[in-house]
């Protein structure tokens, strides 16, 4: 019997799939087995370059956004209407490549309401439309608003409780200069919005899917992260997010570092609360600024607005909101290279040092 040199073949025993190569040397045949697994018949099988498995490390971390939301903006009026009420413009949208926004909505004195991330929708027919993503707590308080300014415009607004909003972040922090890789997705048509986050690369990337989807299934080497270390990300690298951080009606735009988040436009024109804005940029002085604190042990049930000091007792600025050891306050530039100090919910003295943001423009003064 004729028996050739080299040979390939599959076998199925005893529940081991695979595929060999064979080769006859002239006594014995040596058998190379090119992949295979064991699992039961019937079962389906991934290649090992596929495997999944538990020691392979994952490269980045997905964190579910419980605190935040989304409306669908739509209709032929949707950018002129929101022109004249965000910080920014609308008309970035509109360049090749620009899918994502952030911005404020202010009151009439120039304080910040909402802090508000737009997204251009996928859909070819959507026109100008946006997913707006807003924090939940306020989603009445915005609809009513937009419903005081909408008069007759057209535009449709409608709440996406079907929609669930993550944070991807790269697990290991990029010391470098290069920006961190975007992650893949295995099903990039279940992503309704996947984008950069426009503050700032510190914050990975956006992503929104159905509420039924997981994240994991879709983000390629991802792991689940617990929500409140998403928090603790932001207040380590000094970005406010919500009202915590801006209490409606009390926050500044400028001194909230609404610039150096891209987040607004100063030639764009008219706009709800522009007016004390732009009076406030052009004098190139924001005596306060809210900065990223470590304090020298965790705080907890500390006071809204909870007064800051030196240690000769000079006024510092006000704590605003943080996880553990780590927050944000509004500080008085004046004092930020100060060891400062509050009273806690017990009466006891903590101590606070403050820090510069590695996203911050180099060229920002700091006393």
């Amino acid at each position: 019997m004729a028996l050739s040199s080299n040979a390939f073949g599959a076998f199925a025993s005893s529940g081991c799939l695979g595929v060999y190569a064979r080769k006859y040397t002239g006594r014995y045949f040596c058998l190379t087995f090119l992949s295979g697994v064991w699992a039961p018949t019937g079962t389906r099988v991934k290649r090992y370059s596929q495997d999944t498995g538990r020691d392979v490390p994952k490269e980045f971390v997905c964190y579910q956004l419980p605190h935040r939301t989304l409306l669908k903006i739509q209709g032929q009026d949707t950018s002129p209407f929101l022109q004249g009420i965000i910080t920014n413009d609308m008309r970035l949208l509109e360049e090749p490549g620009h899918t994502a926004m952030y911005a404020h909505m202010l009151n009439v004195q120039g304080r910040t309401l909402y802090d508000i991330m737009l997204y251009s929708l996928k859909e070819p027919d959507a026109g100008h439309g946006v997913f707006l993503e807003c924090d939940r707590t306020v989603t009445d308080s915005i609809l009513r608003y937009f419903k005081a300014y909408k008069i007759r415009r057209k535009v449709n607004i409608d709440l996406c409780p079907e929609l669930s909003i993550w944070a991807v972040l790269p697990k290991q922090k990029n010391t470098g200069q290069e920006e961190a890789r975007k992650p893949e997705l295995s099903s990039p048509e279940k992503a309704l919005v996947w984008e950069a986050d426009p503050r700032t690369k510190e914050m990975g990337w956006r992503l929104v899917v159905d509420s039924q989807a997981d994240a994991l299934d879709i983000v390629i080497s991802c792991q689940k992260g617990d929500t409140n270390e998403y928090h603790r990300h932001r207040y380590a690298v000094g970005l406010p997010e919500g009202v915590k951080d801006l209490p409606p009606g009390v926050a500044l735009p400028l001194e909230s570092n609404l610039v150096y988040m891209q987040g607004i436009s100063f030639s764009k024109g008219c706009y709800i609360g522009q007016e004390l804005t732009a009076r406030t940029h052009h004098t190139g002085v924001v005596r306060k600024r809210l900065m990223p604190v470590r304090f020298s042990s965790p705080v907890q049930d500390l006071e809204e607005g909870a007064a800051l000091q030196t240690e000769s007792g000079k006024p510092a600025g006000k704590h605003r909101s943080g996880v553990g050891e780590l927050g944000l306050s509004l500080i008085r530039m004046a004092h930020a290279k100060e060891v400062l100090m509050l009273k806690s919910s017990d009466n006891a003295t903590v101590t606070l040092e403050v820090f510069v943001p590695d996203w911050w423009p180099k060229d920002v003064k700091i006393s």
